[in-house]
């Protein structure tokens, strides 16, 4: 009996997390939101091409942007930089960038293939995945393109550091690659089982994450290529739906298509925490994508959903 109760409270550490503070940002259908690095902002799309930008500090609308003004111009994917200057936001044809200071557009730009993923650095450059396998990185302040011609199937998911010279890619040909996002060299290259759908860098570039349709899921140092650790997951599939370093790159914080927040020890891949997030009382749809997490300066843990909640996490005491 002892073994037993021991072994639900073990389970408990990590699955039974209190419950988060919950906040109804929208209500309406969303396609994408990000969180900024501090917690901060939110950039938003809803339907209708409408992109909002909230300040998460007061709770209010920062400004109202349209992606574009055709039927197909609904951004699927969005971006905060991570000093909090610049957004980004892609549609399947287009990529536009925006300025945070004064809500400024500062320029829009029509893709060669279908758009999937999009980042953008501290400086305001772009980088965008795209259906045709290739990855486009735009420096508009010098107005440069290289195309990074590296994967052979759909590139799925993108991410830039914050100084914008290193990228990373994962796409369907299983292939992850950290590449110069100003010459198009690549750095490093890994391959997973199976198809890549998520990755992410820390701020310096000095690590990369990355996971695949199943249960795999890794972190290496960029520096040489060594594995870090690979997070401990128990189950036969698990989709990772956002990823970020945080903590002075101890956790790695990720969101998942069903509802689940995690926080992993980045160094041995063990999993601190595990939240649900609420269901809106009268949401049609009861599942929720995790769109986005952070880690705000009073070392709040929050994430951003689907179903437009704002929710507060405790950070675990280990």
């Amino acid at each position: 009996m002892k073994k037993v109760v021991l072994l639900i409270f073990a389970a408990c550490l990590i699955a039974c997390q209190p419950q988060g503070e919950s906040q109804q940002l929208i209500s309406q259908p969303s396609y994408s939101a990000t969180l900024s690095e501090d917690g901060s902002l939110a950039l938003i799309s809803t339907s209708n091409n409408d992109l909002q930008l909230w300040d998460l500090i007061s709770l209010q609308q920062k400004y109202h942007w349209v992606h574009g003004t055709d039927n197909n111009s609904d951004a699927i994917d969005t971006a905060i930089s991570a000093n909090g200057q610049f957004a980004a936001s892609l549609s399947k044809h287009s990529v536009a960038l925006w300025q945070i200071a004064d809500g400024q557009s500062l320029g829009w730009w029509s893709l060669p293939a279908s758009g999937q993923s999009v980042a953008v650095s501290d400086r305001g450059n772009l980088l965008v995945g795209l259906s045709d396998a290739s990855v486009m990185s735009l420096d508009p302040s010098k107005q440069r393109l290289i195309q990074f011609l590296g994967h052979t199937e759909k590139v799925n998911r993108v991410a830039i550091s914050a100084d914008g010279y290193t990228a990373i890619s994962g796409a369907n040909d299983n292939q992850v690659i950290v590449w110069r996002a100003d010459t198009g060299q690549p750095v490093q290259q890994w391959q997973l089982d199976s198809r890549v759908t998520q990755v992410a860098l820390n701020q310096d570039a000095s690590l990369a994450f990355a996971s695949d349709s199943t249960n795999q899921a890794k972190i290496w140092q960029i520096s040489n290529a060594a594995m870090v650790s690979q997070l401990k997951i128990k189950r036969r599939k698990m989709n990772f739906s956002t990823a970020r370093f945080t903590n002075n790159n101890h956790w790695l914080m990720t969101g998942t298509p069903a509802r689940e927040v995690m926080l992993w020890q980045v160094n041995t891949g063990n999993q601190l925490a595990n939240w649900r997030v609420n269901r809106t009382e009268h949401a049609q749809i009861k599942g929720a994508v995790v769109y986005s997490v952070a880690n705000k300066a009073n070392h709040e843990l929050v994430s951003l959903s689907s179903n437009g909640l704002l929710e507060t996490w405790a950070v675990p005491h280990n």
